[in-house]
């Protein structure tokens, strides 16, 4: 099969939006479907512009009407339209219609593409500003399967045709991108913004799959997203997938353990447990309604200056191993935190830490940028339905252990400290496991780079097993011992 795309260098400066439209048109062999929902025909509109649309537009339509458009897609159990599961219904439909309609006899060369948004732009009220689901599923070679990319958008503009031409702008782009930049995803990305400001749109959900893709850990674009400055924070699950943060958290209890996670010890696993289990006895907490979340923050992936993305990755991994989801956040202060949750829910958050990070919290120096100071901050933290649940620390060499009444912060804190103290903000584990409060994660790293023994007990069961074959960490592996 010759090749269908070609190479960029032509493009090595920023193509305009017109000359993106126009390459695709002028590519005889990409053929396909536009359907957009809730914003207009915004990004097909670019394409007409351009010219030579007639080769490359098989259909496009907008099923603004409800009853239109669930007799064509079908009905959502949740009766909601602006869905991850609606634009995959879009796709789904649009692809089976143009497999179905255009005779791949007649044209063995053709490279279908489904391109599909579902957007509500913002409310008359100005109150809600709007997002989207945004996708393209496609091949570059008409003989393999698809590929497909999927975003979500949040609108920062407070105009609603603003809105619409930004879309129109992002959908070429993404378009654009999926054909000529596909071997380059993380360029890719970047370029999806393109002619368009970073304070008027945000992806804060990423996700690539199929064969051009099968390399990308969905994960690893997520840092990239907010490297690039696209979001704040993301959130992947287990499974490595980017989940839509509003999905996840939406009217849900949180409780969020911050960590380097370098590695995953048995420490951050029991302070997990232990505060799980006093989070769930609180009043209004249900299982079902409770969302757990392991923090790292940009501040904790950087190695002199820079992130160190292979380190991230493993951390990931072993997390993503225990069954747990994990949040990439680019804010180093906690308030920060509670504000992105609060975004999303009014329901009770909770705050796992070790004693070291609850007298970081009380230094005033990591809030000197905010005219209120420290008091605007724990404004911020503590008026919410928010609680601290603190893991002890111990002295070896005092046989003594740390905890919120022992702890000492700054003489002028003192006071601020016991008000939230005595006011049941704080409280302190107490059914924590004493035999692990040795365990420190910078000693295990450093164990495991040196090839010393021992440290593999110091973890959660199977996580050793992974650092060993996957050799995470520089891990060194350890000579078979003769057996006689």
């Amino acid at each position: 099969m010759p090749d269908m795309i070609k190479g960029d260098k032509e493009f090595e400066n920023i193509p305009s939006t017109r000359s993106k439209a126009l390459r695709i048109n002028l590519n005889e062999n990409i053929y396909g479907t536009f359907a957009e929902i809730g914003a207009g025909q915004e990004t097909v509109r670019n394409f007409f512009r351009a010219g030579g649309a007639s080769g490359t537009i098989a259909k496009t339509m907008s099923a603004y009407d409800k009853d239109f458009s669930d007799a064509i897609y079908g009905v959502e159990s949740d009766s909601r339209y602006v869905t991850e599961a609606r634009l995959k219904k879009m796709l789904n439909h649009e692809m089976e219609l143009i497999e179905k309609r255009i005779d791949r006899e007649k044209h063995p060369n053709k490279m279908f593409f489904a391109y599909a948004n579902t957007v509500a732009t913002i409310d008359f009220a100005k109150k809600y500003k709007g997002h989207g689901w945004v996708g393209i599923r496609y091949q570059t070679d008409p003989s393999e399967d698809y590929s497909e990319i999927i975003l979500h958008i949040r609108f920062h503009e407070n105009d609603a045709v603003a809105q619409q031409i930004t879309l129109g702008l992002l959908g070429v782009n993404l378009i654009y991108g999926a054909y000529y930049k596909y071997d380059q995803p993380r360029k890719l990305l970047r370029y999806l913004y393109d002619h368009i400001d970073k304070d008027k749109i945000e992806i804060d959900t990423i996700n690539f799959s199929g064969p051009k893709f099968k390399d990308v850990d969905n994960r690893l674009m997520s840092l990239q997203l907010i490297k690039n400055g696209m979001t704040e924070a993301v959130i992947f699950g287990p499974d490595g997938n980017n989940i839509l943060p509003a999905r996840l958290l939406y009217k849900k209890n949180i409780l969020a353990l911050r960590g380097s996670f370098r590695p995953v010890t048995k420490v951050n696993i029991d302070m997990f447990e232990k505060s799980y289990e006093m989070f769930l006895a609180e009043n209004k907490v249900e299982k079902d309604r409770t969302e757990v979340i392991f923090e790292i923050t940009l501040s904790n992936l950087k190695a002199e200056g820079e992130i160190d993305e292979e380190d991230f990755m493993y951390r990931a991994r072993l997390l993503c191993s225990l069954g747990h989801t994990v949040m990439i956040s680019n804010f180093q202060e906690y308030y920060k935190v509670v504000e992105y949750f609060s975004r999303y829910t009014k329901m009770r958050l909770g705050l796992a830490m070790g004693v070291n990070n609850l007298v970081d919290i009380f230094d005033e120096k990591y809030y000197r940028h905010l005219s209120g100071g420290i008091l605007e901050a724990f404004g911020k933290l503590f008026f919410k339905d928010l609680k601290v649940y603190l893991y002890p620390t111990y002295n070896s060499e005092t046989d003594t252990y740390t905890t919120s009444d022992n702890l000492k912060v700054h003489p002028r804190m003192k006071e601020l400290y016991k008000f939230f103290k005595y006011n049941g903000k704080v409280v302190d584990i107490e059914n924590f496991n004493p035999d692990i409060l040795n365990i420190f994660s910078r000693e295990v790293l450093e164990m495991i780079e040196n090839g010393k023994e021992g440290w593999e007990d110091m973890l959660p069961e199977g996580v050793a097993d992974i650092i060993k074959q996957k050799q995470l960490f520089s891990c060194k592996q350890q000579p078979q011992k003769a057996t006689s």
